[in-house]
């Protein structure tokens, strides 16, 4: 099968027209609020990143007048569906941008964490074969803010409406939504330093998610957070892989595991290897026998994911016994792997499902 083209040269900052808040540097948030005096501008700032409300009305200490002005513009995007599974633990939104994309954000509830995965584009130039979201093709990069602001919805909407058994607020976030982080690199290196900088989210507490671009998993190792690395990898040879992730044609495993060792040389943080098992395809002895040494080499942590399916790919899910046998013979090479708990299948947690059903349909499936 020949690879589909990657695109990445012609992936190009799209700023959005919306005026809202979330789009302008935190910095800058006085050229927004001309007149006032500074600690009304730190005032706002606070509502933004510290303490966010869902609607202008919760900052109860900025006058009516200011409320107002932003009612509207509060946010960078409309919801436009929210579902909940698992007992209320986990939560999705449908984000709409103003000109018209739509991304995904679900919110996990645990009893030590609640972590939130965060999209990064809207749709996808690198054509995995099984994922929804590179099945719309390319729309455009998320701007800093449009990142940021699905955390704060996130943070808002637990202050009104807490995950059961899970921390009030988010403590963990993965850039492992829609789209490639690492072909968005300006937009989001720039929303990592506002949550870590500006929000004061921990560094360590945040983990980006990759398909293989080797060279912004060396500038990530070259920032000054300490982020967490995770690479989908998918396969452990170069001929499946280019199958199911084209950009391997690019940046076949030899480049990508020699980057991700750099990351952890670097960063010292341990790189965790994404793999989402399909039936008969990637799931096999032969496939676990020829990842071990990679993962042992880079002394990276296995994270075995059964597939969401969706319509758009002839990929089927692993069965519990490939799933297992899979775990068990890479354990037996002396690989730490574990297998990732299904969540949200019901509400299409998988990144793009929702998006697939509604926009090929025009309804909001039930939960």
């Amino acid at each position: 099968m020949t690879a589909r083209p990657t695109g990445i040269e012609v992936i190009a900052d799209d700023p959005s027209p919306h005026p809202g808040p979330y789009l302008v540097e935190p910095e800058r948030l006085a050229d927004l609020l001309p007149g006032q005096p500074g600690y009304r501008v730190e005032q706002f700032r606070s509502w933004l990143y510290e303490r966010p409300v869902t609607r202008t009305d919760g900052m109860v200490n900025l006058p009516h007048e200011l409320r107002e002005r932003f009612a509207e513009d509060l946010w960078p995007f409309r919801v436009e569906a929210e579902q909940e599974a698992d007992g209320r633990r986990t939560r999705k939104w449908l984000f709409r941008l103003p000109d018209g994309p739509a991304i995904e954000a679900v919110l996990m509830g645990y009893r030590n964490r609640t972590t939130l995965c965060i999209s990064s584009q809207a749709g996808c130039a690198l054509g995995c074969t099984f994922c929804a979201t590179g099945q719309f093709g390319f729309e455009r990069n998320l701007r800093a803010g449009e990142i940021v602001a699905q955390v704060q919805w996130a943070e808002a909407s637990l202050r009104e409406r807490p995950l059961p058994d899970s921390p009030d607020r988010v403590t963990n976030i993965v850039y492992m939504g829609m789209g490639e982080p690492l072909a968005n690199p300006r937009q989001v290196r720039e929303s990592l330093r506002r949550l870590v900088e500006v929000k004061g989210m921990g560094a360590r507490r945040i983990t980006v998610s990759t398909v293989g671009m080797a060279p912004g998993i060396r500038a990530l190792a070259d920032e000054p957070w300490q982020v967490g690395l995770a690479i989908s990898l998918h396969a452990a040879d170069d001929e499946l892989r280019s199958r199911l992730v084209p950009l391997n044609v690019r940046y076949p495993l030899v480049e990508v595991e020699a980057a991700a060792a750099y990351f952890t040389e670097k960063t010292g943080r341990r790189v965790s290897i994404e793999w989402t098992l399909m039936d008969h395809t990637n799931d096999t002895l032969e496939q676990a026998e020829l990842l071990a040494p990679i993962a042992r080499r880079l002394g990276a942590h296995v994270n075995l994911i059964p597939m969401n399916p969706t319509p758009l790919t002839d990929e089927r899910p692993s069965s519990e016994a490939r799933v297992d046998a899979f775990r068990d013979r890479l354990d037996q090479l002396g690989v730490n792997a574990t297998v990732r708990t299904i969540r949200g299948r019901s509400i299409d947690a998988a990144c793009g499902q929702l998006r697939a059903a509604i926009d090929g349909t025009g309804t909001v499936p039930r939960g």
